[in-house]
């Protein structure tokens, strides 16, 4: 997200041109990557009997989805606030994130299931070593695209694409086992069983991964504000303005990677209404000069006496 500070010296968070399109090719790169590597891992895992490799295959294939979310999305939240929505719409990255963790979650629980019933069938044929052709290529790959969605999930300031970005990491991470099982399972036969611990381990990955990526979209649907840290970070950045004798109501909330706040100070009751109005615009842009990821302030101004 690009600074803008056109609008009377304030300091605005706006999702660029350039970031969105930055956005949308990483997307789509990794969209055609997902692609190759389900098919790949699909055919060497059913053709070299390797359940692992097979599960991981169903990871790469969930990463379409919330690609293509994501494709869809970044559309919708960087729109401009409008009559309906003076907020803009960076709830609904919010919404997309949801959208991602949830499909790893629901991933990570029906291979783990299906890992779990069937770890003591007798497999139909030994696993095969080539099978773990498709892990390997997973894990390079996965791991280059986990970098470089995450340099532009940070560059744009996008949860949800530093939230795909960890989706390739897990990939790859899951390959990890996938690949570990499978060799194992092809080289030794009456260790086959591993291969279906290998897949188990796989969806315990995953399944952290996933709560990783939940757990702040939730906190910003249900509106969760400014840490402690945070609040008194904020404190300190008002209390530095000249003739601000009191912060207090001190409130926040979370609008993707960026915080609405508001508060009260006190000022001298001898003040005009003018000058009390300037000391509070010097606090307003401070804090979206110097606060926590402040992207716009309401500021209260109540009158100081001496008890």
């Amino acid at each position: 997200m690009a600074q803008d500070k056109s609008l009377s010296g304030k300091l605005y968070y706006q999702t660029t041109e350039g970031d969105v399109r930055l956005i949308r090719k990483v997307t789509l790169v990794g969209l055609i990557t997902n692609l190759f590597l389900s098919a790949l891992k699909f055919v060497v895992g059913i053709l070299g009997a390797s359940q692992a490799i097979v599960a991981d295959a169903v990871h790469s294939l969930s990463d379409l989805s919330t690609d293509v979310a994501l494709l869809m999305g970044v559309k919708y939240w960087t729109a401009p606030a409008d009559a309906d929505h003076q907020y803009g719409h960076r709830r609904i990255e919010a919404i997309v994130t949801l959208f991602i963790g949830g499909v790893l979650l629901s991933g990570a629980l029906g291979i783990g299931y299906h890992a779990l019933v069937t770890i003591r069938d007798q497999p139909v044929r030994q696993p095969a070593l080539f099978a773990s052709i498709g892990a390997l290529v997973s894990m390079i790959l996965k791991e280059i695209l986990y970098r470089w969605t995450t340099a532009v999930g940070k560059k744009t300031n996008s949860p949800a694409v530093v939230a795909n970005a960890w989706h390739h990491r897990s990939d790859a991470i899951s390959s990890i086992p996938a690949l570990v099982s499978s060799v194992v399972a092809a080289l030794y036969p009456q260790w086959a069983f591993i291969d279906h611990i290998g897949a188990f381990v796989v969806s315990i990955l995953i399944l952290k991964v996933s709560w990783d990526i939940l757990k702040p979209a939730l906190e910003e649907l249900t509106d969760r504000g400014l840490s402690r840290e945070g609040i008194s970070q904020v404190i300190r950045l008002v209390k530095e303005i000249d003739d601000v004798r009191g912060v207090h109501a001190v409130r926040s909330r979370r609008v993707g990677a960026c915080m609405y706040i508001d508060l009260h100070i006190q000022v001298d009751s001898s003040f005009s209404i003018k000058v009390a109005h300037d000391i509070s615009g010097e606090v307003k842009k401070k804090l979206l000069r110097e606060g926590p990821q402040i992207i716009d302030a309401v500021i209260h101004i109540e009158p100081y006496e001496k008890v």
